[in-house]
């Protein structure tokens, strides 16, 4: 062999050694193109259930023991099978079905998305399950059994599936589904064939998935989470989900149990009522994706025709809209919170008054950021007769406190004397000193009604108003992932614009009020009070719905603008300050309150004047 072959041979033996790695080389990033390609087709479609026992039964060598096979045909066709996935739909919902175990694995809400646009799913994947213990093979659970689906289209444009599993011996259990045209409300019937059962232990659980813009505020706001539960009498009660662990008992017997979500809800609903319900719940999950975790066991209550049993349920899947859980007439609209704890009241101020009103402002206007305004100015346009009435006061005040002035100068430091003064000439002038503080009483309650509503309310939900991307979520302008001590806990890792409108327009009020009210000089502290006040609620606020924030930055505006108007339009202090001397000529008739106020001041000065006594021993 001379130079040249080993040449030849040397260079075709080390283009066969770069074959063969490159061609390893791209083995390996196309194996590793296809696992990436595999993951994002699942991620983009989540509504494919994969059942790892499939895997494994498909996988799996073909048994070849005669006895096993012999054993294995002797038992019911439903204690073997193979998995399938049945898919009901209609306007609103679209399910998917296992038929091992007969339950809905994944629940598509149509007409709504998640915040990143993605379809939004109730439910999807492992951690959701519907079954019964029957009352066969020393408790078999229908989780365990194969059924065999068959689906129904009616003429009327219901869809059903009927789930069928023969026990043998004549025994078998159907669990029907039917899905309205149009409608979140579905029908669930298990009726139960050659079994004997009076009541039907049921367990239902659901893993409620991230769909909202911050996990954080999903998990944890304020009722954001939580498991409900009533009967058709309008009682209910609920559990706050946080991130213990909690099993609790329903203390009454409910006949209806719903997981909710911040925006959307599912809920089962027993025909005949529950006889008892223990719930375990949890949002401290390890999935980030999921919220938190509600386990429900129910013993439901059968109907007896024959020789079948049937335990009705409806189950609902779907948004915590107010007026369509409300027209259900089953009580479903207290799971939408509208005033909860020591403020449960305004619940009847938001059900009566500015739910209607909102209702129907946005049948007129579409845009829910001028439905706010609206409602802002018509709630004004009604108390502005107690409004007018308390600038009023403070400009009777104003007037009086040149004359307050001679009094604290001719008095001195004795308060008590100073204060009795005061209340005579405010009785003589015909001045209520409680006056300024009737908008305040009465627009109270508002403020804390919008407090619950408007975080509630899903017609708030992917809402754009000016930068604010989600009325229903803070708006953010800056935001940062660094965690700074103490503040990301306080006020969070972003700015809300409207929070800090907000903040502004309560400070300028409050600068206005001070500037149009008489300051008591014994008392310097008060005048911080209305500045300090603003500041600490700015970091509560952060965190809160920009539409509630919105709402207070506008109101604090247009208190400002009709304070100014009422101001300069229609008070005048010279005429209020003539009907005030006149007013001194008259007898005066003192109040039962005024009477009574006088009384106590009369008391305590008398016992500031009496010495302390000593005991002697």
């Amino acid at each position: 062999m001379d130079r040249n072959q080993v040449i030849g041979f040397s260079l075709l033996a080390l283009l066969l050694i770069g074959y063969l790695f490159y061609n390893q080389h791209e083995q390996k990033i196309y194996f590793e193109q296809k696992r990436a390609d595999s993951i994002t087709h699942a991620l983009a479609h989540p509504r494919t259930i994969i059942d790892s026992s499939k895997a494994v039964t498909a996988a799996a060598t073909p048994v070849k023991d005669s006895a096993t096979e012999a054993l294995i045909k002797s038992q019911p066709t439903s204690y073997h099978g193979q998995l399938e996935i049945i898919t009901l739909e209609n306007k609103k919902l679209s399910l998917d079905f296992n038929s091992k175990g007969a339950f809905p694995v994944a629940a598509n809400i149509k007409g709504y998305k998640t915040y990143g646009q993605k379809p939004l799913y109730m439910f999807n994947g492992k951690g959701n399950m519907f079954s019964a213990i029957l009352p066969v093979d020393n408790g078999k659970s229908t989780a365990d059994l194969f059924f065999v689906p068959v689906k129904k289209d009616e003429p009327n444009g219901d869809k059903s599936v009927d789930f069928t599993a023969d026990l043998g011996s004549g025994k078998k259990i159907d669990i029907i589904y039917t899905l309205p045209a149009d409608d979140y409300m579905m029908r669930c019937n298990i009726v139960l064939t050659g079994i004997t059962a009076n009541s039907l232990p049921l367990y239902w659980q659901i893993s409620g998935l991230h769909t909202e813009k911050d996990i954080t505020t999903q998990r944890m706001g304020s009722g954001s989470l939580q498991v409900y539960f009533g009967d058709k009498n309008g009682k209910y009660d609920y559990f706050s989900i946080n991130n213990e662990q909690k099993t609790q008992k329903a203390d009454f017997a409910p006949s209806w149990v719903g997981f909710r979500k911040q925006y959307f809800s599912s809920v089962l609903i027993a025909d005949e009522g529950y006889s008892r319900l223990d719930i375990t719940y949890s949002g401290n999950s390890t999935d980030s994706n999921i919220i938190a975790e509600n386990k429900s066991a129910m013993q439901i209550n059968m109907k007896q025709n024959g020789n079948e049993q049937t335990a009705s349920l409806k189950w609902y899947i779907g948004p915590n809209d107010y007026h369509t859980l409300q027209n259900y007439k089953l009580g479903l609209e207290e799971m939408v919170p509208l005033g909860y704890g020591i403020m449960a009241f305004v619940k009847y101020i938001n059900k009566w008054a500015l739910i209607p009103i909102f209702y129907f402002l946005s049948g007129i206007v579409k845009n829910y950021a001028i439905v706010i305004m609206l409602m802002t100015i018509f709630i004004r346009l009604i108390l502005s007769f107690f409004t007018y009435k308390s600038y009023l006061s403070s400009a009777k005040m104003r007037v009086l406190k040149p004359e307050l002035d001679e009094l604290r100068a001719k008095i001195g430091d004795d308060q008590q004397k100073f204060s009795m003064e005061q209340m005579k000439l405010y009785r003589s002038a015909g001045v209520n000193p409680l006056g300024g503080c009737l908008p305040m009483l009465f627009q109270l309650p508002i403020l804390l009604s919008m407090y619950y509503m408007f975080p509630s309310f899903i017609e708030f939900r992917q809402q754009h108003f000016l930068w604010c991307d989600d009325l229903s979520c803070y708006d953010s302008i800056v935001s940062w992932t660094t965690n700074v001590p103490f503040l990301s806990s306080v006020y969070g890792n972003h700015v809300s614009l409207f929070t800090l409108m907000m903040t502004a327009s309560s400070m300028f009020l409050a600068i206005y009020n001070r500037n149009m009210t008489p300051q008591d000089p014994n008392n310097p502290m008060l005048k911080y009070m209305p500045f300090i006040f603003p500041i600490i609620l700015m970091g509560v606020f952060n965190k809160m719905a920009a539409a509630l924030t919105f709402y207070y930055t506008f109101s604090n505006l247009l208190s400002i603008a009709q304070q100014f108007i009422i101001q300069k339009y229609f008070i005048d202090e010279k005429a209020i300050h003539a009907q005030l001397q006149e007013n001194k000529t008259k007898p005066a008739t003192p109040s039962k309150w005024s009477q009574k106020l006088e009384e106590m001041q009369k008391l305590q000065a008398e016992r500031a004047k009496t010495p302390p006594r000593i005991n002697k021993k």
